[in-house]
């Protein structure tokens, strides 16, 4: 009888093991991230908290959005948000990848939904469990409300530095202007803040703000919004 070769025995067994404590651990965040889920229901429901946003007195609905900006804050934050069912795959991949390579848990591959759950319901704290209650609030979001729907609560309830929160707090701070009559650069400008606003709020850093636009409009042109010569005529406004 043939005999296994004892380096494979022990290839197959560590790839046992690895699958048996991947499978413990999938188990153990995913129950936790269950039960803090259930805990952030149990204080006040989604549908509560899209009523009182809603009822705001400054709400932008999505049609009031200058489609430019819509175009903008998709285009940097989540190309694919019209059509992935709240989570993206390929950008969790890519971000776990890039944890991997540098042993950190900086990126998250977040989608607009992720975002919009996190803020609503959740700390900022990086935990496992709090992603994975994200996704279960995710999904119940994407079940309940269209991407419009999802877009323009993601946008007024986002954090845009120097104490504006919404879109309408940024456009009325920043340039004293309804969000529907922000320039193209205007509102290229305020599609990036969000991603680091004590950074890139334009009365912390004139400088790094217009970086962080050329940036948007870099990605607008990545994804065939704009072409290389209108980004450009964007920038010289």
């Amino acid at each position: 009888m043939k005999k296994r070769h004892p380096v494979r025995r022990f290839v197959l067994t560590m790839m046992c093991v690895l699958l048996c404590v991947g499978a413990a651990v999938g188990i153990y965040f995913g129950v936790k991230g269950y039960k803090m889920y259930q805990d952030a229901m149990s204080q006040t429901s989604i549908e509560e908290t899209v009523d009182a946003i809603r009822s705001e007195e400054h709400f932008t609905r999505y049609d009031d959005l200058p489609d430019f900006y819509i175009d903008a804050v998709i285009s940097v934050e989540d190309h694919r948000f019209m059509e992935h069912p709240g989570i993206d795959p390929i950008a969790i991949c890519r971000a776990v990848w890039t944890d991997v390579k540098s042993m950190s848990f900086e990126e998250g591959g977040s989608t607009i939904t992720q975002q919009l759950a996190k803020n609503l319901f959740f700390t900022q704290e990086k935990l496992i469990e709090r992603k994975v209650a994200e996704i279960f609030v995710v999904f119940a979001m994407e079940d309940k409300y269209s991407k419009e729907e999802i877009f323009e609560l993601y946008v007024n309830t986002a954090y845009f530095g120097s104490g504006h929160y919404g879109i309408h707090a940024a456009a009325m701070g920043y340039f004293d202007k309804l969000p529907s009559e922000l320039t193209k650069y205007e509102a290229a400008m305020l599609a990036g803040v969000p991603n680091a606003p004590s950074v890139y709020s334009p009365d912390v850093n004139g400088d790094l703000a217009a970086q962080r636009t050329v940036q948007v409009l870099s990605s607008m042109v990545k994804h065939e919004i704009l072409t290389q010569e209108e980004a450009d005529g964007i920038v010289g406004e």
